[in-house]
Parts: structure tokens; C-alpha cells; sequence
């Protein structure tokens, strides 16, 4: 039984070692389509996501959106694994169960489903001037 307790221990620790830990997604994050931007910080217990949309490009369409700007979109979304929050988000008005993962130190993908069948997945990148 000592056995197999040590090798299970032993995988679990090869497996945590091997997931990679990216820097904290602390920071601005733009989405791909380069017209709004977010900010996102750790909270809560230090492991959970919180965020705000804080800023929209002058195109037309936007127009409709700034009665979200500097507001919540995200309000301690927990994580399930390193890299990666599920929770409920604000997204210009509509409420999405959505998923945040860190693909790389400078990457996230967005995915929020509206309703459980209107889906959508975003590309955020980093935001330095």
C-alpha cells in the first residue's frame, strides 16, 4: 500500500511540475481586435480574477459600450487550474459563464456563452504603450 501511495504521489508531483505558470495576468489586456481594453488583477484569496473594462477606440460601434466603461466585468472569478478562471462576467451589459485561460506570458482566450448556446471566444494580448 506504501508503494502505491509513493507512486501516485510521485506522478502527482511530475504532473504539477510539468503544467507551466506563467506570469500573473496582472496588466491591461486588448482584444485582438485592438478596440477595447481590460484590466485585470488578482483578488479575493490572491487566486481569483477580478477585471474592468477600461478603455473602447473611437469606432462608431463603441459608441454604445461606454456606459460600461471603468466597470466591472469580471468580480472574483475562480481559478480551476493554473492559468485558468470559470465564473460568471458582465460583457457590455450580458451576463456570460465564461472561461479566462493564460495561453503564454503575453495571451488569454476569452470564451463567454450567453444562454449556454451564444458562444464567442476572444483573443486578449497584453497592452504595453
Amino acid at each position: 500500500m506504501k508503494s502505491v501511495l509513493r507512486i501516485v504521489t510521485l506522478i502527482g508531483l511530475f504532473v504539477s511540475a510539468s503544467m507551466p505558470v506563467f506570469a500573473s495576468p496582472a496588466g491591461v489586456w486588448e482584444l485582438e481586435t485592438r478596440d477595447t481594453r481590460f484590466r485585470l488583477e488578482l483578488c479575493g484569496d490572491g487566486t481569483q480574477l477580478c477585471g474592468e473594462l477600461v478603455w473602447l477606440s473611437d469606432a462608431d460601434y463603441n459608441e454604445q459600450y461606454k456606459p460600461y466603461l471603468n466597470a466591472p466585468m469580471a468580480y472574483q472569478i475562480r481559478q480551476v487550474s493554473p492559468s485558468r478562471w470559470k465564473g460568471d462576467m458582465r460583457l457590455f451589459g450580458h451576463k456570460l459563464a465564461g472561461t479566462i485561460t493564460q495561453v503564454n506570458e503575453n495571451q488569454m482566450t476569452l470564451t463567454g456563452c450567453a444562454f449556454l448556446v451564444a458562444c464567442k471566444t476572444y483573443q486578449m494580448f497584453r497592452y504595453s504603450k
